[in-house]
């Protein structure tokens, strides 16, 4: 049994995907996290470890343009799929995107733990509502715990956002 268990955790599987655009091959210990991937392999520390339960959002990056708490999912899971974290939302001329740009001007940051959940939570929001109402905001951000700005900025900035972007241009997946 010791031995089954040894020979288990000496396994590795390799994980090829997209990270931020950029082809990935790694070997991984199959129960990897994709947040420790990001982070302890790839060296991607914008996206954040706060609870490890997926309840605080500071994970958060988008897989195949869907948000995902990477706390919670296996790195082995993003076999041939697309990763953005925090770092690949950039314009082409490394300007800020956006969604940065409205979270600067209505300083929805503070500490800025809480950002890269925001950040992606806002871009996917406004990919499937670019209009939303600040109802709608909230319960888009709702997977996302801010301890410094009380929420009030971040409407705010999310409502700007959504003047400022425009699915045609984005090229964030």
């Amino acid at each position: 049994m010791a031995t089954d268990i040894q020979e288990l955790l000496e396994d590795s599987v390799l994980v090829q995907c997209r990270v931020n655009g950029a082809h990935v091959e790694e070997e991984i210990h199959p129960a990897t996290s994709l947040l420790d991937f990001l982070r302890e392999q790839l060296r991607l520390t914008g996206t954040h470890m706060g609870c490890m339960t997926g309840h605080c959002g500071a994970c958060t990056v988008m897989i195949d343009g869907q948000i995902t708490k990477s706390c919670i999912t296996l790195a082995a899971s993003v076999q041939r799929k697309k990763i953005t974290t925090v770092e690949g939302l950039r314009n082409e001329d490394d300007s800020l995107h956006p969604v940065q740009q409205a979270f600067c001007e209505e300083s929805g940051f503070q500490c800025g733990y809480c950002s890269p959940g925001m950040l992606l939570s806002t871009l996917e929001l406004l990919r499937e509502n670019p209009n939303p109402s600040d109802a709608e905001i909230r319960k888009a951000l709702s997977g996302n715990l801010c301890r410094c700005t009380g929420y009030q900025s971040i409407v705010r900035a999310v409502r700007v956002a959504s003047k400022l972007y425009s699915v045609d241009k984005d090229s964030v997946s």
